[in-house]
């Protein structure tokens, strides 16, 4: 996929005049380091002491370090999988390879590689996220654990060649910002983890090498922030990973500015990518996840060398996590909305570890647990580790301010969303909320007036996710499509406009009108009503109800305008097997060995048919993480809005 003209006209309508410049600004600047490459300083006596309380090893659970260790294994004999690619080479990496292409990404002067183009490039995520180093800090963590040096020596071994084979300003891992933000941190911790090794002074602070990669790394971050309309979460992992380094290594006549210039920024970023409920902006779930690990890495980083953090940051990363616990499910899933490309801002835990129960472990650690938080009960490596380095949250006089919820929120009215409970763990999204975040709105989806649905964590009416990014274009169309979303459909076109993969020129706006969300769980009938502009010469007006005594949940359509041609679809998630007989569908599934059931009574109105797993369009697929998809049934009912009468569907759970 290459990027045309009119992709650049598009993204540029978007940007204000502050941000042209600063972009003019970062152009002349990459041409003159062309050829304008500076030394690193010479740095003397450095010394790493950014160092792990004593004990904190053993503090970690049994459970978690014998998952983290089996993980390590694994990575020792070169297995790994990335966004659905199983890799077996990482015992001897090639740092520019895609397996999934099997394309090599071509050498030459940063700015000058066309990483957005597979065809030249290959899948640039695959090539990008083994160089985030983060599969690097699990090795490091079982060195930490065990004390078998043959984790640290891989590592440094890794080590030695990434930095090696990537020279400052060549090649595709000095593009983007994120990765080198994300791979300081990695650096940070690995250092820190690998301190009891004799050689890691020798592969740090007293290499070359090294020494030269942190600091052009820094130079980089300082010369070319995210700005204006790019400034999400990728302006959030840039000075953590800035700040990070700055303060765990901070050998460098720099490295005071940069550590000022980087909280600064860090402090900025957290409150502007964070509304005051405490959700994140991109109204996409697996960010906010990203955004709070970086911030409380960053902070923790803040705590290890006695670097005073303003307040505010704090408070930002506590409403984050009474948010999460807020919205999370029975079994702690939390909603599948926006974007998603399981990235993560610090990697200490060997797979089968909860990621969201691993932040909310964290907080309850840091922040303390509130009586309404759901109970968590997993156990990680990276808790113990963080909270050994955080100060924790007190209300005493010596920490902030805060005021947290007394019972658990339902309605956050800043994000647009809400979530209804129901008897046996029936749990409900629905989303009137702001398209996205900025003007590009980049992580967003097409999703206004959607529901999400579940049943003791299951998935029944499912966001289907995002499966991709980069070189799948009609991938990447549909599952930030309306059709790809439990809502409602006119005239064939999405109710928000795109630009492109990550770029919409036209935003739909979403208002709620009724959110009483408190009523389902004490028996009776929680009620929600929203609209949205977005198909201009109609409003498309949802009413969602759900009754706890009947464990009914309502779902009303009503289109106020010219008569229109109406697609309206539900998207069941995998587990769910669907017999559609005219307009009810009797859906079934199984959970922890026991048969489960509901009806769901579809629109007369409407022409109903199942499709499943279907790729000429693309329809019927669900993508439990970046890169894989599964086939699963979507219901769509195709007909007419004349605007005399709504489109009520009802689902009803048995048993």
């Amino acid at each position: 996929m290459t990027t045309s003209t009119g992709w650049y006209l598009r993204r540029l309508s978007r940007m204000g005049p502050r941000e042209v410049a600063g972009r003019v600004g970062d152009a002349v600047r990459r041409r003159r380091w062309r050829s304008a490459r500076p030394d690193c300083p010479s740095v003397t006596g450095a010394r790493f002491t950014a160092v792990l309380p004593a004990g904190t090893i053993a503090a970690i659970p049994p459970d978690a370090a014998k998952r983290l260790i089996a993980e390590a294994d694994r990575l020792m004999d070169g297995h790994a999988e990335y966004f659905g690619v199983v890799r077996d080479d990482l015992a001897d990496p090639d740092w520019w390879y895609d397996p999934k292409t099997g394309r090599r990404a071509p050498w030459g002067y940063a700015f000058d590689v066309p990483y957005r183009n597979e065809d030249a490039v290959g899948d640039i995520k695959q090539i990008w996220e083994p160089s985030r180093h983060q599969y690097l800090t699990v090795l490091a963590a079982a060195y930490a654990i065990t004390g078998n040096e043959r984790y640290a020596e891989r590592v440094a071994e890794h080590l030695r060649s990434w930095w090696a084979a990537n020279p400052p300003l060549r090649g595709v891992h000095w593009i983007s910002g994120i990765e080198l933000g994300i791979r300081l941190l990695s650096w940070v911790w690995i250092r820190r983890l690998l301190d009891g090794w004799p050689g890691a002074a020798g592969l740090f602070e007293g290499n070359p090498a090294a020494l030269n990669q942190i600091w052009h790394h820094q130079r980089w971050l300082a010369a070319f922030p995210s700005r204006g309309s790019s400034a999400n979460n990728h302006a959030v992992a840039e000075a953590a990973g800035q700040f990070a380094a700055a303060c765990a290594f901070g050998w460098f006549p720099s490295s005071g500015r940069w550590r000022a210039d980087a909280l600064r920024s860090l402090e900025r970023h957290l409150r502007g990518n964070t509304f005051a409920s405490g959700l994140n902006r991109e109204l996409a779930t697996e960010y906010h996840g990203l955004v709070l690990e970086l911030g409380l890495a960053a902070v923790a980083e803040a705590d290890a060398a006695d670097v005073p953090v303003p307040v505010s940051v704090r408070l930002v990363l506590l409403r984050m996590t009474d948010a999460l616990a807020a919205v999370v499910d029975s079994r702690l899933r939390p909603p599948r909305q926006g974007d998603a490309d399981d990235g993560h801002g610090l990697v200490l835990d060997g797979a089968g570890t909860d990621r969201w129960a691993s932040l909310l472990a964290t907080g309850e650690a840091v922040f303390g647990r509130l009586a309404w938080w759901p109970a968590v009960t997993g156990t990680d490596v990276r808790t113990p580790l963080l909270a050994a380095l955080i100060r924790p949250f007190t209300q005493n006089g010596t920490g902030p301010a805060a005021t947290r919820p007394a019972s658990r929120p339902a309605h956050f009215a800043d994000a647009g969303m809400t979530i209804l409970r129901g008897p046996n763990e029936i749990w409900c999204r629905c989303d009137g909320g702001p398209h996205g975040f900025l003007s590009i709105a980049a992580h967003a989806h097409a999703d206004a007036l959607s529901v999400e649905v579940r049943h003791d964590g299951v998935d029944v009416l499912a966001d289907p996710g995002t499966y991709c990014y980069h070189g799948q274009p009609e991938w990447r169309q549909y599952f930030r499509s309306t059709l790809g979303h439990n809502t409602l459909q006119l005239d064939g076109g999405d109710q928000s406009v795109s630009g492109g993969p990550f770029l919409w020129t036209r935003h739909a706006r979403s208002r709620v009108l009724t959110a009483d969300a408190s009523v389902a769980s004490a028996g009776g009938t929680a009620r929600w009503c929203a609209e949205h502009d977005g198909y201009q010469r109609s409003v498309h007006r949802r009413r969602v109800e759900l009754t706890a005594a009947s464990r009914e949940l309502k779902v009303v359509d009503e289109v106020r305008g010219t008569n229109r041609a109406v697609r309206l679809a539900f998207h069941l998630g995998p587990a769910i097997a669907a017999d559609l007989v005219g307009n009810r569908a009797v859906l079934t599934w199984t959970r922890d060995g026991e048969g489960r059931s509901a009806v769901l009574d579809l629109p007369g109105q409407l022409s109903w048919r199942a499709h499943r797993g279907e790729s000429d369009p693309p329809l019927g697929w669900y993508s439990a993480g970046f890169g894989r998809k599964e086939p699963a049934t979507t219901l769509v009912g195709t007909g007419f809005a004349d605007g005399a009468e709504g489109f009520t569907t009802v689902l009803r759970f048995r048993g």
